[in-house]
C-alpha cells in the first residue's frame, strides 16, 4: 500500500510536541480571529442596517461578516512569509534531525533550535519563501507533465479523467514542498537554492513511489478534515446563532474554517512527516539524474529561474550523500 510508518510519524510528532502546540495555537488563534471579526463585522452591519427595512439590515449584517473575514484575511496575507518562516520551516528543521537520529541540543528549547537552523540554512524569511514558492512552480510543472502523458492513453472517457486525475495531484503534490525544504535542511548545504535545485531532481526521477505515498496521504488527510467538517458543523452552528442577525452561510464558512485549522496544526505535519520518510529513504545513495534536470529546465520556467539563482548565490552545492547519522533515517 504504502511506504511509510504512521506509528513512526506519530511518534515523531509526540516527541515535536513544543512545535505541535505551537502550531494549535496559531492556526486555531487565526480561526477564533475570523470567527471574532466575522461576529463583529457582523454586528457593525446589524447596527447599521438598523436605519433601513429589513432587507437593508439582511445584507449589512451579510456585508459586515465578510468584511470581517477579508480584514483576517488581509492580516493571513501579509503574514504568510512569517508562518513560514517560524512555524513551517522551525517544524521541519526539528523532524530532519530527529530524523537522522540526532538529538536535541541541551540547554536550550526545541523553537529556539529550529530558528537557529532556519536562520542557517536560508538567512532571511524573504529567501526561504522565495525558493518555496519557486518550488511549489515546479512541483506543478511536473504534476502537468504526469497530467500531460495520461492524455494519450487511449482510455474512454480520458478527458473526465484527466480532470479529477489533475485535481487530485494537485492536493497530493501540495504534501511535496516542505519535504524538497527539508532535503535543504538536511544536505547542510552553504547554497540552499542549490539544494533545493538537487532536492527537486531526485524528486523529479522517483516520482512514481512519491505520488504514490502522497495520493494516500491526501485520501488520509482529506477524509478526516471532512469528519472534522461534519463533526464542527453543530458547534459552528452555534456561533452564527450567536451572530446579531444571523448569516445563513455561516455554519458552512466556520465550519470548513475549523477543518482547515485541525488539518494545519495536526493532519498537515503528520502527512510531512510521513512524506519525509518515504523521501529520505527513496533517494538513498542516488544522485542527481542530468537527464530529470535537463526535462525540469525545458519544462519550467521556475526551475530555469532556481538554477540561476543558485549558480548566482554559489557556495558549496548540496551533498548528494547526506551524513552517516542522515543515512540512520
Amino acid at each position: 500500500m504504502w511506504d511509510f510508518s504512521i506509528r513512526r510519524a506519530l511518534g515523531l510528532m509526540a516527541r515535536t510536541s513544543p512545535f505541535i502546540f505551537l502550531r494549535m495555537a496559531v492556526y486555531f488563534g487565526v480561526t477564533l480571529a475570523y470567527v471574532l471579526m466575522t461576529g463583529i463585522g457582523a454586528g457593525v452591519g446589524w447596527g447599521i442596517g438598523g436605519f433601513g427595512d429589513e432587507g437593508f439590515r439582511a445584507g449589512a449584517t451579510f456585508w459586515g461578516g465578510m468584511a470581517g473575514l477579508a480584514v483576517v484575511g488581509a492580516v493571513m496575507y501579509f503574514l504568510r512569509e512569517y508562518t513560514l518562516y517560524i512555524v513551517k520551516a522551525g517544524h521541519i528543521a526539528v523532524l530532519v534531525e530527529l530524523l537522522d537520529g540526532r538529538a536535541m541540543p541541551h540547554g536550550r528549547s526545541q523553537v529556539a533550535h529550529a530558528r537557529a537552523e532556519v536562520t542557517e540554512r536560508f538567512a532571511q524569511t524573504s529567501v526561504l519563501f522565495a525558493i518555496d514558492q519557486l518550488v511549489k512552480g515546479v512541483l506543478k510543472a511536473v504534476t502537468g507533465l504526469i497530467q500531460g502523458l495520461t492524455t494519450i492513453l487511449p482510455i474512454p472517457g480520458a478527458r473526465q479523467l484527466v480532470t479529477v486525475l489533475h485535481a487530485f495531484l494537485k492536493i497530493a503534490v501540495g504534501f511535496v514542498d516542505e519535504v524538497i525544504l527539508a532535503y535543504a535542511m538536511r544536505t547542510r548545504s552553504s547554497n540552499a537554492w542549490e539544494a533545493a535545485r538537487t532536492g527537486l531532481v531526485l524528486y523529479g526521477q522517483n516520482y512514481k513511489p512519491m505520488l504514490k505515498n502522497a495520493a494516500w496521504l491526501a485520501l488520509i488527510v482529506y477524509g478526516l478534515s471532512f469528519l472534522v467538517f461534519l463533526a464542527m458543523l453543530a458547534p459552528a452552528g452555534l456561533a452564527v446563532y450567536l451572530i446579531p442577525g444571523g448569516w445563513s452561510a455561516g455554519a458552512m464558512v466556520f465550519a470548513l474554517l475549523f477543518a482547515w485549522s485541525v488539518k494545519a496544526a495536526l493532519l498537515e505535519p503528520f502527512a510531512i512527516t510521513c512524506m519525509m520518510q518515504v523521501y529520505f529513504k527513496t533517494i538513498e545513495g542516488q544522485s542527481p539524474d542530468p537527464a530529470w534536470d535537463a526535462k525540469l529546465e525545458n519544462l519550467s520556467a521556475k526551475y530555469r529561474t532556481l538554477k540561476q539563482k543558485a549558480t548566482a548565490a554559489g557556495g558549496h552545492a548540496a551533498s548528494d550523500e547526506p551524513s552517516s547519522s542522515a543515512r540512520a533515517a
